[in-house]
């Protein structure tokens, strides 16, 4: 243990008995066995004919260790005579656990996900606590107290930032933009190959992608900044730092300002919390996202949107045998088809009001043709070519405060970045400029007018 300490602090090992108490006493007690063992061996029974294995190297060797312990104790007995701040304890405590906990964690991104065919398997997360108006709640919904971190990237961050802007809660709940492509989490550790999101340094140079290829791609952008909070230089850091066991270090995450740790980083529970729980502090507290009379209709809808389109698109991607992908494009194509026909007869995919699964739709059907067709293969559609799905993007991308939670140039650089295996150049298409087509007008109003005509119609 002290041996490990000493990568912590040049100075740790004084500071580490001057705070442990226990270990102090646990020394002195040791110090006293070992000169009763000594005096008893070395002084009663020197004689090698009651223990033959007593050789004189071997009491050297003791004598050496006894010594060592010996002087051990007594530094330590010394040093905890000596004044220490009080909040050195803490910080040493929370640097020196967080640091054994890496040790003990297998350290995992979602690539090394994959079930024994080869196909993708996304894993729960572990943060899962709840923001609650309810009396005496550990998390109670407050002004300023909570932070998002996220990633433009990333589409399940980018749902929480999306439900976050159209609730109007950007006052309430501030927010940090992690950069775009991943680099490696412990570049002072050539032993640790991890690699995840990282924070802003605008006092950095360039960098590559995490084999030293590509790029060279900026250490900071406009509105990428670096951790407000914890100091974090990465993600796996803040993780870290709050005492994560998990290992998976992902974005959203929900983080307590007040506590100094993370509340959930769960996509589709942050974004329930942040529809119903901070309604006294919204811009738009009657807009309910989730609907008691639309329950079990966006029930329905996700149970396949989900696995076949949100999911399925990494299904695809990240498969590692042909018959894993092509169960994935398969159902996914499936599910596509599904969704171009069903919003040929509705607005939304619930009904004829938005809700939080339009929300989980849309941040994937955004990314489908600028990145999914290629980067993960799942070329049998586009969004482009069917009118009912480009149309409903159109109006959502439209909507006040969604435009500005879009950023195509970082959803595209993380992709194409940040996983060598898959693009060891990391060179990144030029594509079809979609947001352009999402910038066009709409004819929504009209088709939903049309609709409600013919089945006025149909129903006389």
């Amino acid at each position: 243990i002290l041996t490990y300490y000493t990568t912590i602090n040049q100075n740790c090992l004084i500071n580490f008995f001057s705070c442990w108490n226990h270990v102090i006493i646990i020394f002195q007690l040791s110090r006293g066995l070992w000169l009763t063992f000594l005096l008893i061996f070395l002084k009663f029974v020197p004689s090698k004919t009651r223990f033959p294995w007593l050789t004189r190297s071997s009491m050297t060797i003791i004598r050496k260790f006894g010594f060592i312990l010996s002087t051990t104790s007594r530094i330590a007995l010394s040093t905890s005579l000596r004044p220490t701040p009080p909040t050195f304890f803490n910080t040493v405590h929370n640097e020196f656990s967080a640091m054994t906990a890496a040790t003990r964690l297998k350290v995992r991104t979602a690539l090394d996900e994959l079930g024994e065919d080869g196909s993708f398997k996304r894993t729960d997360s572990a943060w899962r606590n709840w923001i609650s108006r309810e009396e005496g709640a550990q998390f109670p919904p407050e002004n300023d107290r909570y932070h998002l971190y996220v990633a433009y990237a990333c589409p399940w961050a980018h749902r929480t930032l999306l439900t976050r802007a159209i609730k109007g809660l950007e006052d309430v709940i501030s927010v940090t933009v992690v950069m775009p492509e991943w680099q490696r989490t412990k570049p002072e550790d050539p032993s640790d190959s991890h690699c995840g999101w990282v924070f802003a340094d605008p006092e950095g140079g360039t960098r590559v992608n995490s084999i030293g290829l590509g790029g060279p791609f900026p250490s900071s952008y406009p509105s990428n900044h670096p951790d407000p909070h914890l100091g974090a230089k990465s993600v796996r850091e803040l993780y870290e730092k709050v005492g994560d066991t998990f290992g998976k270090y992902t974005v959203p995450i929900l983080f307590d300002k007040q506590t100094k740790t993370i509340v959930s980083n769960e996509y589709a529970e942050i974004i329930q919390m942040l529809n119903s729980e901070f309604n006294h502090l919204a811009k738009y507290p009657n807009l309910d996202l989730a609907p008691k009379d639309l329950e079990d209709a966006m029930a329905e809808v996700d149970k396949w949107v989900y696995p076949d389109i949100n999911n399925g698109v990494y299904r695809c991607g990240f498969a590692k045998s042909q018959k894993a992908y092509d169960k994935a494009i398969d159902e996914l194509t499936e599910a596509f088809d599904k969704l171009e026909a069903l919003l040929s007869k509705q607005r939304f995919v619930a009904g004829d009001q938005f809700t939080l699964s339009d929300i989980r739709l849309f941040v994937t059907l955004i990314r489908f043709d600028e990145v999914y067709i290629v980067y993960f293969k799942t070329n049998t559609r586009s969004v482009a070519t069917s009118p009912a799905l480009l149309n409903y993007c159109r109006e959502i991308y439209q909507m006040p405060g969604v435009k500005e939670t879009v950023n195509m140039a970082q959803i595209k650089y993380h992709y194409y970045c940040s996983h060598p295996d898959l693009n060891k150049y990391s060179i990144v298409p030029r594509g079809p400029d979609f947001e352009r087509l999402l910038k066009m007008p709409h004819d929504r109003d009209n088709a939903d007018a049309a609709r409600k005509r013919k089945l006025s119609l149909e129903s006389e």
